[in-house]
C-alpha cells in the first residue's frame, strides 16, 4: 500500500514540501507497441538484482483509484509472464486489453516514460528444470499465453537440449498471431542467439499458427487437429509420446484442462513439476 502525498505549494506555509514518492518497486516503461485493439506488449527496465528462469512469471501492476474516503491508493498486481529471456537486460510483457479490467483498462494507457509496479520475485511452472530431457519440446499456446514461449524461444538452453522445438499458437483471429509470428521470424537475424547457440540454431523450430473464427491458412483448434492427426502430419512428427516429446501449456484454463487430459489419457505423458519432474507442465496463473 502506498499514499501519494501532496506537494505542498501554498508560499505561507513554512515546512518544506514533500516530493510525492514513487511507485513502490518502480520501473521504468521503455517502449510499447500495439498490436491490435486487444493485444500490446511493453519494456520496462530491470532491476539489477532480479534474477530469473526463462518462462516464469511476476506480479506487475498499477496504483489503484484513490480511496474516496481516506485518498489512499493499494497497488492493483495481476501475475504476467515475463517474455523476455533470462539473459535480457529489459523486461518484455505481452498483454490483453480489457476495457473494464481492473488493471489492463489503465495498463493499456501506459506509454514510453512512464512507470509501472514489478515486483521481483519470479515463479512459474514453464521451466526447463520441470521437465525430464527429451527429443523434442512443444508449446501449446492460446491468445497472450504465446508470452512465456517468447522467452523461451530466444533462450540457449532450449536449444541446447531439444533437437526439435514446435511452437503451436491458436488465436481467434489472424491478426492475433502477429506478435508470435514476427518474433519468431525475428530469430533468423538475431546475430547475438546465431552466436551464442549456434549459427541456423532457428531451424530447430516448426511453427504451427490457427485461427478459430478468421479466415487463415489453417483454420481449427489444436487440439481437434491432433486428436485428426491433421497436425501431426502438417509438422511431419508422429503424435507425442513419453519417450521422446515433452511439453509446456498456457492458455485459458479450458484449453489447458484439454490439453492435459489428451496428454495424460491418449499419448500417455505425466504432469511435472519444479520438485518432480516429468513430461509437461502447465502454467496455473494464465488467464487469456
Amino acid at each position: 500500500m502506498n499514499e501519494m502525498t501532496p506537494v505542498t505549494d501554498t508560499a505561507t506555509d513554512l515546512k518544506p514540501a514533500k516530493a510525492v514518492p514513487a511507485l513502490p518497486d518502480a520501473q521504468t516503461v521503455t517502449q510499447v507497441k500495439h498490436w491490435t485493439d486487444r493485444l500490446f506488449s511493453f519494456r520496462c527496465t530491470r532491476p539489477a538484482s532480479l534474477r530469473f528462469r526463462s518462462g516464469e512469471f511476476v506480479m506487475i501492476g498499477l496504483m489503484g483509484d484513490p480511496d474516496p474516503k481516506t485518498g489512499k491508493q493499494k497497488p492493483l498486481l495481476r501475475a504476467y509472464s515475463i517474455a523476455s529471456p533470462s539473459w535480457d537486460e529489459e523486461m518484455e510483457f505481452y498483454s490483453i486489453k480489457v476495457q473494464d479490467g481492473p488493471l489492463t483498462s489503465k495498463l493499456q494507457h501506459i506509454k514510453e516514460g512512464d512507470e509501472i509496479i514489478l515486483r521481483p520475485k519470479p515463479v512459474g511452472t514453464l521451466v526447463h528444470d520441470a521437465l525430464v530431457p527429451g527429443k523434442r519440446i512443444w508449446f501449446f499456446a492460446t491468445g497472450t499465453g504465446f508470452a512465456p514461449f517468447a522467452s523461451l524461444l530466444r533462450e540457449p538452453e532450449t536449444y541446447e537440449k531439444f533437437d526439435e522445438v514446435i511452437i503451436t499458437h491458436t488465436c481467434r483471429e489472424a491478426g492475433e498471431l502477429t506478435y508470435g509470428r514476427e518474433l519468431i521470424e525475428s530469430l533468423k537475424d538475431d546475430e547475438l542467439l546465431n552466436e551464442v547457440i549456434g549459427e541456423g540454431f532457428w531451424k530447430k523450430i516448426k511453427y504451427y499458427p490457427t485461427t478459430t473464427r478468421e479466415e487463415s491458412p489453417k483454420m481449427g483448434r489444436i487440439t481437434d487437429l491432433m486428436r485428426s492427426g491433421e497436425a501431426f502430419a502438417d509438422l511431419g512428427v508422429p503424435p507425442l509420446n513419453p519417450e521422446s516429446d515433452r511439453a509446456m501449456i498456457c492458455g485459458n484454463l479450458a484449453f489447458n484442462l484439454e490439453l492435459k487430459d489428451l496428454f495424460e489419457n491418449t499419448y500417455g505423458l505425466e504432469e511435472g513439476a519444479n520438485s518432480r519432474p516429468a513430461h509437461f507442465v502447465v502454467e496455473k496463473a494464465f488467464l487469456d
